[in-house]
């Protein structure tokens, strides 16, 4: 059974012909399997047949995108039945090449910035003690500490701004347009030339396709739109992918953080104005291990965390 706290909300579809009872939480939304059906206007078994091709190509991860609620059926019975997060909502959406998901999807984001709005405003508290554990932590000449510290500093800048948004204006970053898209060949060329390969014949081993999947899933379009349509958005996701879902069988971080920062590169989107790094080294290894460390259903607040501290004045 699933213990997590969720609210339901209720999603209307712009021409009112589908409304529909949505679980949600701070980090996702949910629908069952019926009711992707009824959004996406297909029948069940080949919502299903999507699902399970989704997982068969590894695309997401069933632990990651599918939770188990108790619901109340017609003959008055509680039944625990499978529900699926946004992530999976998408990629389903995508497959049937239904223009009802990029509806869903802006209204689930604007769900869920709500729930970022409200908890800033809980956390206000929390500020003055996340600034007062920066200050120590900057203190020491530990490199990965002082990371955790810029990190730290970064978040609680990030709230600071939160507060002093309406609480219907929250957005995420706008970030910039892509210049150069990565493509496998050159992301493999570079993963070979990486130092780690003469110390282990593991290192940057693909395990399977997950990877080539990662690149091509930052890449993805619906309706002529990209899912991920800034720089900064499709290179925290292609961080997290490549961390969460350990395509290689050595050197998932490093791979990982080295790509991010290639990529970023590659777009122009690394420096500010001034041509300083908007990541330092310790900063980077800090996010690298924190996003290892963080649970499935923090992806959106990792990437979202990402994404504002790419963000330029």
């Amino acid at each position: 059974m699933n213990s997590k706290k969720v609210d339901v909300v209720i999603y209307q579809s712009p021409d009112k012909e589908i409304n529909l009872e949505v679980r949600t939480d701070p980090e996702t939304v949910w629908l069952s399997l019926d009711q992707i059906a009824e959004l996406f206007g297909r029948n069940k078994s080949t919502i299903s047949r999507h699902i399970n091709n989704v997982f068969t190509e590894g695309e997401l991860s069933k632990d990651a995108v599918v939770a188990n609620f108790a619901t109340t059926a017609s003959d008055g019975k509680i039944y625990q039945v499978d529900n699926y997060n946004l992530d999976m909502i998408i990629s389903v959406g995508y497959r049937v090449k239904s223009s009802t998901a990029t509806q869903f999807r802006i209204w689930a984001t604007s769900v869920l910035k709500q729930y970022l709005v409200t908890g800033a405003a809980l956390n206000e508290k929390r500020l003055e003690e996340i600034g007062r554990v920066v200050n120590i932590l900057n203190r020491s000449s530990d490199e990965m500490i002082s990371g955790v510290a810029d990190v730290l500093e970064h978040y609680s800048e990030g709230l600071t701004l939160l507060e002093s948004y309406d609480s219907k204006s929250l957005i995420t970053p706008k970030g910039t347009s892509d210049l150069r898209q990565l493509e496998y060949p050159e992301a493999r060329k570079l993963i070979d030339t990486m130092p780690y390969t003469q110390e282990s014949n593991l290192f940057g081993r693909e395990k399977d396709d997950s990877f080539k999947s990662a690149l091509s899933t930052i890449y993805q379009t619906f309706g002529g739109h990209d899912l991920y349509p800034s720089v900064q958005e499709k290179a925290a996701n292609l961080l997290y992918m490549i961390i969460k879902n350990h395509p290689f069988n050595d050197g998932n971080k490093r791979i990982a953080a080295t790509m991010f920062v290639y990529f970023l590169s590659l777009n122009g989107a690394l420096s500010d104005s001034r041509q300083q790094p908007l990541i330092a080294n310790n900063t980077l290894a800090a996010i690298t291990l924190m996003i290892a460390l963080s649970k499935p259903d923090e992806k959106e607040m990792m990437c979202l965390l990402v994404m504002n501290m790419l963000e330029t004045s």
